[in-house]
């Protein structure tokens, strides 16, 4: 672990930490709990829209806005704008002046949310790629924080479960209410307000964070086995998104309506607190290869599961399980691309990696889909997990040998 360059006044993380401290960097100074709050705060207004997303879009697909195909192409542009907003961001700007530039990238997606009400088709896509743009500087806000912490699986860990708890709470509040009355229209407007109200919690975030060490040789750029296992993330995670996204077309060909799938992504984001919480008190106790392990059992049997004519109440359970294990991955993520380039580096680009694999897989499912069958994604989505746990195999088994290469003599 990289010490702080500067201990922080009254103590570091080896010893007493001053009482108005919460969040102890490895990298920098340490934050005090408003401070941490509001970055984590910044990141859930980010993110907001990744909960709500198969609700948008079978709404929107209920409405003729967007074809069964449309529905990949929708959610890759958001997440692929998203992912290279955050990377660009973390190659080629320091966190500073974070408060403007989250106050102003909050206020745009409130605006771009509006602008989307009555656009359809290509409009419409173009329209939450913008989206994306914006809510990729703020979740780079607060990737930069975590990143430097002294635990990041724990500050990941509690990060996931804010965001994914209040996804929930929005969730159920369009299911039951906003969609039924006013359509696609009423979550945009719901997320709209939700930017705004995204300006608190920016305006009070710390102003910048300390850079991370320089490397002599090779700058911003992760190192080859950080690209590797930004790589693995990237594939891992595209196979869940890639389901994901059409949870609502997997529901009525079981013969399901849109009622039960809507109820099953309301239950998955409560299935993701808990795993999110799960994985908060397992930080530093659990190895991360082990939550990889299972992640892929479990959503492989869920999977499965899909393929077959099943009960609401299965349905509903099975989503709710995949659910869990996702966010009980999540945070493990950050340690496993820390693991494999301790410069921490990789771990900065590790949420745009997600994005970005969150990008793929609904553009890879676009692919082998139809407007009568979507069960393709499956066979998709079970070789995107091989071929990503393959890598992060790799990556595990070889680490002893890259240590003792990477060693001086």
């Amino acid at each position: 672990m990289t010490r702080s360059a500067k201990s922080p006044p009254g103590g570091d993380h080896r010893g007493e930490p001053a009482a108005d401290h919460l969040v102890h960097e490895a990298v920098g100074p340490p934050l005090t709990g408003l401070q941490a709050a509001a970055t984590i705060g910044v990141g859930v207004n980010s993110l907001l829209f990744a909960g709500v997303l198969p609700v948008l879009l079978g709404a929107l697909a209920d409405e003729h806005r967007v074809s069964a195909a449309g529905i990949g192409l929708t959610a890759m542009t958001e997440a692929l704008a998203m992912g290279l907003s955050t990377a660009a961001m973390g190659l080629v700007r320091r966190p500073r002046r974070l408060r403007l530039i989250g106050a102003l990238a909050s206020l745009a997606l409130a605006a771009i949310n509006i602008a989307a009400m009555p656009a359809n088709g290509t409009m419409l896509i173009a329209l939450r790629g913008v989206t994306g743009v914006f809510e990729g500087v703020l979740l780079w806000i607060t990737v930069s924080m975590i990143a430097r912490t002294v635990t990041p699986e724990r500050w990941a860990g509690v990060f996931f479960t804010a965001q994914t708890l209040a996804q929930l709470l929005v969730a159920i509040g369009l299911a039951v209410v906003l969609v039924p009355l006013y359509g696609a229209n009423g979550v945009f407007g719901a997320l709209a307000g939700l930017a705004v109200l995204g300006v608190v919690p920016a305006l009070l975030s710390p102003t910048g964070f300390a850079p991370l060490p320089a490397r002599p040789d090779a700058g911003e750029a992760p190192t080859a086995r950080g690209s590797a296992a930004l790589a693995a993330t990237l594939v891992f995670v595209s196979a869940g998104a890639a389901v994901g996204v059409y949870v609502q077309p997997l529901a009525h060909q079981a013969g399901l309506g849109s009622g039960v799938a809507r109820t099953a992504v309301w239950v998955a984001l409560a299935a993701q607190v808990a795993g999110g919480a799960l994985a908060t008190s397992l930080a530093g106790r659990m190895r991360y290869f082990t939550v990889f392990i299972i992640t892929s059992t479990v959503n492989l049997a869920v999977w499965t599961l899909f393929s077959q004519s099943l009960s609401a109440w299965l349905f509903i359970l099975a989503n709710a399980a995949s659910g869990l294990v996702a966010l009980f991955l999540g945070p493990f993520l950050v340690p496993m691309t820390i693991d494999a380039d301790p410069s921490r580096r990789a771990a900065m680009q590790s949420g745009a990696a997600q994005l970005l694999g969150g990008a793929l897989g609904p553009l890879l499912a676009s692919l082998v889909v139809g407007d009568n069958d979507v069960r393709g994604v499956l066979w998709l989505a079970a070789g995107l997990l091989a071929a990503g746990f393959a890598g992060v195999a790799w990556l595990r088994f070889t680490a002893g040998a890259a240590a003792l290469r990477d060693s001086p003599p």
